[in-house]
């Protein structure tokens, strides 16, 4: 049995609905349960009653605009895979009773697939097309859990928060870019909970596997394609050079070690590239020229945290300068500490979180940060990459202790620069 799952082989369902309907009452009513719920439950009741939201199933779960969700399909990268999501699961969704729901990365039903008599009880439930399914909208529920989790999440009957889901199970995990570790979606399969069996798991797990191969070779193609149609024309320039697609993926470089990714490029900023320095990238069909306005191929970074923090980037060009997110900005200064030997995911999830149960969200912040910045921060571990300077401006501060970015961070690991 898979170590999300709800039920076990052989198991008497509506026996053990019955104690769990027991445990919820015990629970919500302040008292002592003869059952224990599940640990993964307890932690999602409790987010959940802190957010004061009605057990009764009144909470809003009003579904966007038509228009608006085309769109959220049209730019999710799941797009390219729901159709093969689809062919495996729903042949089994159709003779069965399953509901096959897949949702973006903030918990927005997109697709939804399943036998009809399964689709007009959702419908009663607001299970819809553009319905939000995370914790703080609609309660504990696998969708909502798994992305509050990190992790994939099986929920049956009386698990759920709100009593008007309590007659369905539903299994969930998240499918992550394959490229960057960032959520991407969830991928849900509910239906009428004494229908549960305890292979709904292995069948969830087996489309995301399928989910996240599929986008690699995806990306695999993209990139082929544009080295395919960039090669007549790079046979004629000169000069080290990396040609990569229009989110700074990486297809082809020339007198530079190869990397996988830069920021994303724009034709109006220069972009810093270790080993090219400052770049002005050049637009090619489907993707980017990128080549040093100079031959000075140090990237210079200023940490500005005198006020709002920002970063300035200089080096054979003209500088420029962003803000950054007050996350990014705690990332950059604890790999500034962290000197050559960086950071790994497991390190910065405690650095920045406390524990080291967030790895999977740390990620996705640095990958966030390396759209803005690119290679200047290596991976494996995280760390300022070869050939970039990192510097501090702390203003009217003389050092990190008196900052008072560093006084007022989230992070323990930052806020205990205090006492040094």
């Amino acid at each position: 049995m898979s170590a999300f799952q709800a039920i076990e082989h052989g198991m008497d369902l509506q026996t053990y609905a019955r104690a769990l309907t027991r445990t919820y009452d015990a629970v919500l009513g302040g008292s002592r349960p003869a059952m224990r719920p599940r640990d993964l439950v307890a932690r999602s009741w409790q987010r959940v009653l802190a957010l004061g939201l009605d057990p009764d199933g009144r909470n809003s779960r009003t579904p966007l605009p038509f228009d608006e969700i085309e769109r959220l399909r049209r730019e999710s990268p799941l797009s390219f895979v729901v159709d093969e999501i689809k062919r495996l699961i729903s042949s089994v969704a159709d003779a069965s009773q399953f509901l096959l729901v897949i949702t973006n990365g903030d918990g927005v039903i997109l697709w939804r697939e399943g036998a009809a008599g399964t689709r007009l009880r959702a419908d009663r439930l607001g299970f819809v097309d553009g319905a939000v399914w995370t914790e703080a909208a609609v309660g504990t529920n696998a969708i909502g859990t798994a992305i509050a989790e990190a992790a994939p999440v099986q929920l049956f009957s009386a698990e759920h928060f709100e009593q008007p889901q309590h007659p369905w199970y539903c299994t969930a995990a998240p499918i992550h870019d394959p490229r960057t570790g960032e959520l991407l979606g969830i991928v849900d399969v509910s239906g009428p909970a004494l229908t549960l069996h305890p292979t709904i798991g292995a069948l969830i797990e087996t489309a995301v596997r399928l989910a996240e191969l599929l986008l690699w070779r995806h990306h695999q193609h993209t990139l082929e394609q544009l080295r395919t149609s960039a090669a007549p024309w790079l046979a004629g320039v000169e000069g080290p050079l990396l040609l990569v697609d229009e989110h700074g993926w990486v297809a082809h470089s020339a007198g530079i070690a190869t990397r996988d990714r830069i920021a994303r490029p724009h034709g109006d900023r220069a972009i810093t590239v270790p080993g090219l320095g400052l770049c002005l990238p050049e637009p090619v069909a489907g993707g980017w020229l990128v080549r040093p306005n100079s031959a000075d191929t140090t990237v210079r970074l200023l940490l500005d945290l005198s006020g709002p923090p920002r970063i300035e980037v200089s080096g054979g060009g003209t500088p420029w300068r962003s803000p950054l997110t007050v996350r990014h900005a705690e990332i950059l200064l604890l790999l500034h500490l962290a000197g050559p030997g960086g950071l790994t995911a497991a390190m910065l999830s405690k650095a920045l979180y406390g524990d080291a149960d967030h790895v999977i969200t740390a990620r996705a912040e640095v990958s966030r940060l390396r759209k803005l910045l690119g290679t200047v921060i290596d991976t494996r571990p995280y760390r300022v990459a070869d050939g970039v300077e990192l510097r501090l401006e702390l203003g009217d501060a003389g050092r990190p202790a008196d900052c008072a970015f560093v006084r007022d961070s989230a992070s323990s690991s930052v806020r205990a620069l205090v006492g040094q």
